[in-house]
């Protein structure tokens, strides 16, 4: 375990991106009340006249196509507000374009980085599209090869400790780890050896635990802690205590293909970037030649997909959470309220003050 577990895509906000809502309501609002099939047709076209500027139908449809989820008795009034926004919307515009704002090189720089983002995520989306479908039989195999994660899921209560330490006192605080009596021992040893450090409770379901630690974590027995070396010292993290909470396979069965298939969509996107690279050439430049010769870049490593018992994720396991993300009743609802501190965690806390 190398990374803490967690307990815990900058602009200011354009006119529009607050008013994203549901799609295919414009057109209904913005048609009634017409008379013939060719004012009709011609209304759809504009909704709205900003000086000599149009607003259309298909820039609120848009924004529109952005929101999903929201309720049916909403729509007509989001699609208004759209439209309202995209009116201030093209008058900051106007003013902008009349002090010649659209020529200033950071914004020209930033339209540029937009353009650029957008044309390549609409690449990777075309091949996305050709990552197959997890079959029933590899669902079942996953299910299978992670039970810490469904067939025994725990929830867990911890308390995690941040302790700034040098590397020789880092031996200490591991042998005082190893021969304590309890956390709260632990913590009174940070505190007499003037030892800076944080600490924080959480409750955390299996599925959010960085994937590549879930295993080791099922293992540890209630009262148990780690320690984890860090930069500037270590953090220790005290199981207080757990309550299995097990999840069938058929409720997994939604989370898991999605998991699966995104780990494929991965794989499929680190594949032809590579494709990609050995098929153009690239030659760094200036200072970035020297770091290149000294250090060739490494493509990351995609996801092993066969056989699925195997199947890694294509970040550092230690940046990702466990996946997947099974729907269920979320351990603040439910296990929080369940499973109370107890005196260790009560001790341990306490001792934090």
């Amino acid at each position: 375990m190398t990374k803490s577990f967690g307990f815990p895509e900058s602009r200011r906000h354009t006119a529009f991106s607050s008013v994203i809502a549901v799609a295919a309501v414009a057109s209904t609002l913005l048609l009634a009340g017409c008379g013939d099939k060719n004012k009709d047709k011609a209304a759809t076209q504009t909704a709205a006249k900003v000086n000599k500027e149009e607003i259309t139908v298909h820039q609120i449809n848009f924004l529109l196509s952005q929101q999903r989820g929201l309720p049916p008795e909403q729509a007509a009034s989001a699609s208004r507000q759209a439209l309202e926004r995209l009116i201030d919307q093209e008058l900051a515009l106007q003013k902008a374009q009349d002090q010649k704002l659209d020529r200033d090189p950071r914004v020209v720089q930033q339209i540029e980085a937009n353009r650029r983002d957008i044309i390549a995520r609409a690449y990777v989306e075309k091949i996305s599209q050709g990552a197959p479908k997890p079959t029933a039989e590899e669902v079942t195999a996953y299910y299978e090869a992670h039970p810490a994660l469904f067939k025994e899921r725990r929830i867990y209560s911890l308390l995690e400790v941040n302790v700034e330490a040098t590397p020789e006192q880092v031996e200490g605080v591991k042998a005082s780890l190893s021969g304590a009596k309890s956390f709260a021992e632990f913590i009174e040893y940070l505190k007499a050896n003037k030892l800076r450090f944080t600490g924080a409770e959480a409750v955390r379901p299996a599925e959010q635990i960085p994937l590549g630690s879930v295993d080791e974590f099922a293992k540890l027995k209630d009262g148990q802690a780690v320690l984890t070396p860090r930069p500037g010292g270590v953090q220790v993290i005290n199981l207080v205590r757990s309550q299995l909470q097990p999840v069938d396979e058929e409720k997994a069965k939604p989370a898991i293909e999605q998991f699966l298939r995104n780990e494929r969509v991965r794989r499929l996107v680190a594949d032809d970037l590579q494709a990609l690279r050995a098929a153009s050439k690239i030659e760094y430049m200036g200072q970035f030649a020297a770091d290149a010769a000294k250090s060739p870049y490494q493509a990351p490593p995609a996801p092993d997909l066969a056989p699925v018992t195997t199947l890694a994720p294509t970040l550092p396991a230690s940046a990702v959470n466990a996946a997947p993300q099974v729907d269920v009743t979320r351990p603040d609802e439910a296990a929080a309220s369940s499973m109370p501190s107890g005196p260790t965690l009560d001790k341990g806390l306490k001792g934090l003050k």
